[in-house]
Parts: structure tokens; C-alpha cells; sequence
């Protein structure tokens, strides 16, 4: 029972530290976006439970992704029959569809709040913070590229 109980707390305290790390992105990522924007209040006022509304919806399509396709994945491509890799190239169409239907759909409904310009540019915003927040991860990580180290010692 006490082994039990030990290993709840760690899961519970894994998550935790999970979810508040999950929370901070988040908070980075809004305050990016809204930097970026350059949103008035009255545009941040009707943006934000729109573009919360999708980021859901995206998380959602990315936990499918990960559960669907890369957890099967782990044991190599190699292991793979032809009937299971074509599923998971299915799966992967399917989740990029819906992924498209989204983004169409949040853009529909953002275009009556936010100029298209916005709208360009919360994409590229989007794409550079994913980038930026990656480069960081491989900086503290102390990854190397290609070339050795990435970032002056």
C-alpha cells in the first residue's frame, strides 16, 4: 500500500511540474502573440476566446497525433506490416485534414475581428515562437547540431 501511495505522489508531482511548465509556455506564447499583433483591447477582447477556442482544438489534434501515430512508431518502421504502415499514413491524412478544416474555420471567424494582415501574421508569429521556443530547449539542453555546439560558451 505504501508503494502504491509513493508512486501516486510522483505521478501526481511529475504532472504538476508538467502542467505548470505547459502553463508558462502558454503564458509566453499570449504574450508573444499579443507583442506581435499589436492588438488593440477592443481586437484582444474578441481575439483571444476565438484563438483559445482553436489552440484547444489544435492540442486535441496533436495528443490524437501522438497517441495514433508515434506511439506506434516507437518500435521502428521496420516492425511495421504494409496493412499498419498504410493506417498510420491514413491516420496521418486524416489528422492533417482535420488540422486544415480548423485553421479554416479559425481564420473564418477571426477575419471578422482582426485585419488579414493580422491574420498573416499571427501564422508566421505562430511558426516563429514554435521555433524560438525549440531553439531554447536545444540551447539549455546543450545539444549539438552539425556543427558542434549551437551558441557561444
Amino acid at each position: 500500500m505504501k508503494k502504491l501511495a509513493i508512486i501516486f505522489l510522483l505521478f501526481a508531482a511529475t504532472a504538476q511540474a508538467q502542467d505548470g511548465k505547459h502553463q508558462k509556455i502558454k503564458a509566453l506564447k499570449i504574450a508573444y502573440i499579443t507583442e506581435k499583433l499589436a492588438l488593440t483591447p477592443s481586437e484582444a477582447e474578441k481575439f483571444w476566446p476565438i484563438y483559445n477556442k482553436y489552440d484547444y482544438k489544435f492540442h486535441d489534434l496533436r495528443m490524437k497525433e501522438r497517441n495514433e501515430i508515434f506511439q506506434k512508431l516507437r518500435g521502428g518502421v521496420d516492425k511495421l506490416s504494409d496493412a499498419e504502415a498504410n493506417a498510420l499514413i491514413d491516420t496521418s491524412l486524416s489528422i492533417e485534414s482535420e488540422e486544415l478544416a480548423l485553421r479554416k474555420q479559425m481564420i473564418s471567424e477571426l477575419r471578422g475581428v482582426i485585419s488579414p494582415k493580422k491574420i498573416i501574421i499571427l501564422k508566421k508569429t505562430e511558426d516563429d515562437f514554435k521555433r524560438e521556443l525549440l531553439d531554447r530547449y536545444r540551447n539549455s539542453k546543450g545539444e549539438k547540431g552539425p556543427k558542434g555546439p549551437k551558441g557561444p560558451k
